[in-house]
């Protein structure tokens, strides 16, 4: 399987584990992976404020992923949810589309509705061999309890991202049950991690962060599991720069699944970015099954 990485923006300047974690893993399981340095925002910072300009900047992305031949792997959540947008928008026609596929056209780029987009999850559920994926697990977890965390932008909405039932998702749970841990079942699974508040109004964000770790510590998780670079930033450097503010009730550490599985394979820590992550981590080692 070979597949465009497609990074986005924040991942390279703020999650660099999450790729160096991916990398390791995809390669493992004989996922390739080409980068294109000519990739651009997805353009999900536009998508309110100027619809047009976010269309051109997400839909040259599909443009140029068709022009390599592959079909796109995505890391962000938010950034699938923006290109899967775009790539709806487009199938209808229409004075917009018209116009981003000539500014295109002027940059030698054409679009057809050739290339499909996957999140990293999607791909390793659907498209790796689920009996090859559990051979890889050399070192399943025993007795660790994991609290999902989805995200908005991959379930919502649903007729556009097609990633899972948006009403009771499955997908992350089953991956997680895979390396051996356990997939707790929590009230606010589902809900906002408050990311897209930050810089807005913080402290609604952090109450939305802190009500979520609360929850998911009372229903006995040790690590939250995130699969998204705002996710993921929200709940390891917020909660972080938090620090006492937070009671021991709420501090959750957070592990990126691919972080997760990764460990279960028998993969180089250092690999994994596993000391990258700004809460400690290596606390996972001691649920690791070593027979």
């Amino acid at each position: 399987m070979r597949y465009a990485l497609f990074l986005g923006c924040q991942i390279p300047a703020r999650v660099k584990q999450y790729e160096k974690s991916v990398r390791a893993v995809c390669e493992h399981v004989d996922i390739q992976l080409q980068d294109n340095r000519q990739f651009n925002c997805c353009g999900y910072p536009m998508r309110n404020s100027n619809p047009k300009a976010f269309l051109l900047s997400a839909v040259k992305n599909l443009a140029l992923s068709e022009k390599m031949g592959l079909d796109m792997l995505v890391l962000c959540k938010c950034c699938y949810g923006s290109l899967k947008k775009a790539e709806y928008i487009m199938k209808d026609g229409g004075e917009w589309q018209d116009e981003v596929l000539m500014l295109l056209k002027r940059e030698g780029l054409a679009y057809e509705g050739k290339t499909h987009i996957h999140h990293f999850l999607s791909v390793l559920y659907h498209k790796v061999d689920r009996q090859t994926l559990k051979e890889k697990i050399i070192r399943p977890y025993k007795g660790l309890k994991i609290a999902t965390h989805y995200g908005c932008h991959a379930l919502r909405p649903s007729q556009v991202t097609g990633f899972d039932n948006p009403i009771a998702p499955s997908l992350f749970d089953e991956l997680v049950s895979m390396t051996g841990a356990v997939s707790i079942d929590w009230p606010k699974k589902l809900e906002c991690c408050g990311a897209p508040a930050m810089g807005v109004n913080n402290d609604l964000s952090k109450a939305l962060m802190v009500s979520k770790l609360v929850d998911g510590k009372s229903a006995g998780a040790h690590y939250i599991c995130t699969a998204c670079p705002y996710c993921q930033i929200q709940f390891d450097d917020v909660q972080h720069a938090m620090g006492d503010r937070l009671d021991e009730n709420g501090m959750i550490p957070a592990v990126l699944y691919p972080q997760l599985l990764g460990l279960a394979m028998g993969l180089n820590e250092t690999t994994l970015g596993i000391d990258m992550n700004q809460i400690d981590i290596s606390g996972i080692r001691s649920y690791i099954s070593e027979e």
